[in-house]
């Protein structure tokens, strides 16, 4: 049996800048960017003041801020708040059968902050979280949905406490103590998706990784096999029992998983099991000017991975629409948009959306992409009232995907979509730019927010 949990905290206590590749740096700094602008939004619904009255307040010195509000929390109540809304919308990022920038995002803002990081420290923590994460998802097989578990919120403590473990430079034995702690902090389900638990298991990760760097570093103790024991993580996770425990990790032959897979940034507020199909109905929609009068059924070809999250097929909330094929298709046809605006209860609940829902049918396949837990390709046909059947043809990569990324111009229409108009067009300006340079800033105060 390899020593994987030790071999993975040598790995994070050497890694250094200079050896991540160019292309995975700036892959990083998109995610922290992207990240960045979806928490801002996230941070004015309603769940998130719900989460800091309760357990923002816990105790501990004040050492990171809540985003956009400047508020100082300690550093792991910084982490859960600021994840719960990097989470909360579901538009951030993904790759790795989950949102690996919602959990190490916030995680590292709040470690960096308080232990005074720079920039390329901060952005070196973020290779190595995702980079343990991904470690430990290509060693299963059988993608983790299938048994129940958000990969995000089971894979994410161990890899925010990789950062935060970078980030307070702890040597290979505390790092891979700090991954052993998180392993056992660990949880999350699929059952929970269209509810704000949901967004919790995103934050509660990245608060685990803040929690088991710190535990570490004090000299708690955790077993040294913790995530490759036949009794440990990885098996403990594996939905048939075959997880990959004795290949060896070498990092100096390691493969850069960021380069490999890279980042998915969403173009739309919802899962992302929806968004090929999402892709295929708008264009649909707009080269035949379909509107919901002439549209008498909308056959959806996806996933069957894809259709267990989309659990709601008669959504009565935006949050229970997040993971709606139905909604899906009624918003792309209605509004001829997915977007923020979209996702409300009043939306949501106006007969004509409400009307589309029966029309949506869904054909799943077993079949899935190499790397991936959705189908090789999503397709929609759109039948109208007088006969006609319009076909899209397989859709593969999502627009904004690691195959088909948005343009520097795209990811700034979103980020400012996301201030708002809360702040002033220099403001925003000035905090994206900083960001997309993010490994040449002194320290996380230089993203800081002002109306000014």
């Amino acid at each position: 049996m390899s020593a994987l949990t030790q071999d993975l905290g040598c790995f994070v206590a050497e890694l250094n800048l200079s050896q991540i590749p160019s292309e995975g740096c700036a892959i990083a700094r998109t995610g922290i960017a992207d990240c960045f602008g979806v928490l801002i939004a996230g941070s004015r619904d309603p769940e998130i003041a719900l989460v800091d009255r309760e357990l923002g307040h816990s105790g501990g010195d004040a050492l990171a801020s809540l985003i956009p509000s400047g508020a100082r929390r300690s550093v792991d109540a910084a982490a859960l708040v600021n994840g719960v809304a990097a989470h909360v919308l579901d538009y951030d990022d993904v790759s790795l059968d989950g949102h690996p920038s919602a959990v190490l995002v916030p995680a590292i803002l709040a470690q960096g902050e308080a232990g005074g990081a720079s920039g390329a420290e901060m952005l070196t923590a973020y290779v190595a979280g995702y980079e343990v994460w991904a470690e430990l998802l290509t060693r299963q097989p059988i993608p983790l949905h299938r048994k129940g578990w958000h990969p995000t919120a089971v894979l994410g403590p161990v890899a925010a406490a990789a950062a935060c473990a970078k980030l307070r430079g702890l040597d290979a034995n505390g790092a891979a103590t700090a991954l052993a702690v998180a392993a056992s902090m660990s949880a999350g389900v699929v059952a929970n998706f269209g509810s704000m638990t949901k967004s919790f298991q995103v934050g509660r990760a990245a608060q685990s990784g803040v929690i088991a760097a710190r535990l570490a570093q004090a000299g708690f103790t955790a077993s040294p096999d913790a995530l490759e024991h036949p009794a440990g993580l990885l098996v403990a996770l594996s939905v048939a029992g075959q997880a990959a425990l004795h290949r060896p990790f070498v990092a100096a032959q390691k493969e850069w998983h960021i380069v490999g897979h890279g980042l998915s940034i969403k173009r739309y507020p919802i899962c992302y099991a929806t968004h090929r199909s999402i892709d295929a109905a708008l264009d649909l929609v707009a080269r035949h000017n379909l509107n919901p009068g002439n549209v008498a059924r909308i056959h959806v070809s996806t996933g069957k991975t894809q259709m267990l999250m989309l659990r709601n097929s008669r959504p009565q909330t935006g949050l229970e629409a997040k993971f709606s094929m139905q909604f899906a298709m009624a918003a792309a046809l209605v509004a001829r948009n997915v977007g923020l605006r979209e996702l409300s209860d009043d939306f949501v609940r106006r007969p004509e959306v409400q009307a589309i829902f029966p029309r949506v049918v869904l054909e799943g396949t077993t079949a899935t992409k190499e790397g991936s837990n959705f189908a090789p390709a999503d397709a929609v046909e759109i039948t109208t009232t007088a006969g006609e059947t319009f076909k899209s043809g397989p859709v593969e990569f999502a627009k904004g995907s690691h195959e088909r990324p948005l343009s520097r111009r795209e990811l700034w229409g979103k980020f400012t979509d996301c201030l708002g108009a809360q702040f002033p067009d220099a403001t925003k300006s000035r905090a994206f730019e900083n960001l997309l340079m993010f490994d040449r800033l002194n320290g996380a105060s230089d993203v800081a927010l002002t109306n000014r």
